[in-house]
């Protein structure tokens, strides 16, 4: 009677391969002889991972040719030597394991079935069915380290997890290592006790405990939303008797509006920013005076942006640490800037113009940061000064009409923060920017335009959540090119039609 294969441990091959079988270590490649064979790009990748997480491992490299940003790094890593000469069984001497970056399948071949004869372990990159092991990405923060496997099925899944996991951890976590370190060296009595006195002190690691906004950020949202709908129907209630005729008599400026907003809330979801610069620049070329526009657009995102700060809180992209640094100077910025807008609303016909230049600046940056989009500052580089970042991106953005996203988001990205985070977090910040300066509007202007306020309400509040949900499934560089070129059109459209008339 046929049997099913069994291995040497007799377990069947079918339960063998089932899942993830390897088996996770860590190794002192400082302790180790390592040898890197191929000295391409591809070498260069495994040496910088190599040296990044052992910086004192003794690492000798074989290849015919060099490439010269490896010369370059050695110079700071005195363990590592180069062999400038073509791959043979002998390099194999003296060496305890093995990477292998050549790109020449049948080399490669030919090395591990070398290696193996001597008892080596070996990695060849970008060929798991070759490898004895495979390199996962790290997350460290100081002592703490952690690898993600994926089994060799998807190394981006593998960087995205740590991409999140390395922006979520706080580096102060290392501290705390220590100190427990150093207490776990005072601690006496029976291995059972020391346990007991570590979990203890450790609990807070576990019981996951929020902050006052993450707990109740639902119904901060939904009391900021009362509030508003609160304020602005009493307010056009008691001033402008002339709403209740336009519900039944919508002007088509409604629907213009209507798909503008759909339109640029979309745009907005999948690059995280020009929502305001493209409302504004069109809102102008419409003929909304300053002011009215730049009402009619932090309206239309009290909702949008509630809309997309709970997507984003929901699917945990929020780093409440810089939330807290950011919310207070940016709302006194927006109020401030929205005060100011609102005392020149007599002289919009010369603030007008202005605006034309500030967006068609916003659009030239947007279309340069397209060309940029993938530099980013090393992770030591990350941003400081994030309050008066807030301030001043809360001004602007109230005074101007738009540049929150283009300026606060930008440059946190610029400054080494996560993307994905940085968008939620912005999110969500603006919910409440724009909740404020709106009621600093109402209070300055009452209700105008509101053929322009209800379409872009509408249709920003309908984009919104499909917005966050397609934000990282869009090519975000074709859609800044696209939006930087409308934006510097129809604002030097804007610009251009104020010299005429002066002429």
């Amino acid at each position: 009677m046929l049997q099913s294969p069994k291995t040497n441990n007799n377990v069947p091959f079918s339960q063998e391969e089932k899942g993830n079988q390897l088996f996770p270590v860590f190794v002192k490649l400082n302790q180790l002889r390592t040898l890197l064979i191929g000295g391409g790009n591809i070498g260069l990748e495994k040496l910088t991972a190599i040296v990044n997480n052992s910086f004192q491992a003794d690492v000798t490299i074989v290849a015919e040719n060099i490439n010269p940003v490896i010369v370059d790094l050695i110079v700071g890593y005195p363990n590592v030597k180069i062999k400038q000469k073509r791959y043979d069984a002998s390099d194999l001497n003296d060496v305890d394991i093995v990477f292998v970056a050549t790109g020449d399948n049948v080399l490669n071949e030919q090395i591990r079935t070398e290696a193996h004869d001597k008892g080596l372990l070996i990695n060849v990159a970008d060929k798991p069915e070759l490898c004895d092991f495979y390199l996962g990405s790290i997350v460290q923060k100081g002592d703490l380290k952690i690898a993600i496997s994926t089994n060799g099925k998807s190394p981006t899944i593998a960087k995205r997890l740590k991409e999140i996991l390395n922006d979520g951890i706080p580096a102060e976590l290392d501290e705390t290592l220590q100190n427990m370190s150093a207490l776990r060296q005072t601690l006496k009595g029976d291995f059972a006790s020391k346990v007991k006195t570590l979990n203890k002190v450790t609990e807070n690691l576990i019981n996951n405990k929020k902050s006052f906004a993450e707990r109740n950020i639902k119904w901060l949202i939904w009391l900021s939303i009362i509030l508003f709908i609160y304020t602005a129907g009493l307010t056009l209630w008691n001033t402008e008797p002339e709403f209740k005729t336009f519900l039944i008599d919508i002007d088509p400026l409604f629907y213009w509006f209507l798909g503008a907003g759909f339109v640029f809330a979309m745009v907005d979801g999948a690059i995280g920013m020009s929502y305001g610069v493209t409302t504004a620049s069109f809102s102008l070329a419409m003929g909304l005076p300053p002011a009215s526009a730049s009402m009619a657009i932090h309206i239309s995102e009290v909702l949008s942006n509630g809309i997309a700060g709970w997507m984003h809180y929901k699917m945990g992209n929020v780093n409440w640490k810089l939330f807290r640094l950011l919310i207070i100077p940016a709302i006194i910025g927006a109020v401030l800037g929205a005060y100011i807008l609102s005392s020149l609303e007599h002289y919009s016909a010369y603030v007008k113009p202005v605006v034309g230049v500030y967006t068609l600046v916003l659009g030239g940056i947007i279309l340069k940061k397209a060309f940029n989009i993938k530099k980013k500052k090393a992770a030591g580089d990350k941003i400081k000064k994030i309050g008066p970042l807030g301030f001043v991106g809360g001004f602007i953005d109230a005074a101007f009409g738009g540049g929150w996203g283009s300026i606060v988001l930008s440059s946190l990205i610029a400054g080494g923060r996560h993307p994905l985070f940085s968008l939620g977090t912005v999110k969500i910040s603006r919910f409440f920017i724009a909740t404020l300066s709106s009621l600093t509007f109402f209070t300055m202007l009452g209700g105008r335009y509101w053929e322009a306020v209800l379409g872009l309400i509408i249709g920003s509040a309908l984009a919104s959540p499909i917005a966050a949900r397609v934000s990282n499934k869009i090519s975000a560089k074709t859609i800044m090119v696209a939006v930087g070129i409308i934006v510097m059109i129809v604002s030097l459209r804007s610009v251009i039609m104020f010299i005429l008339k002066l002429i």
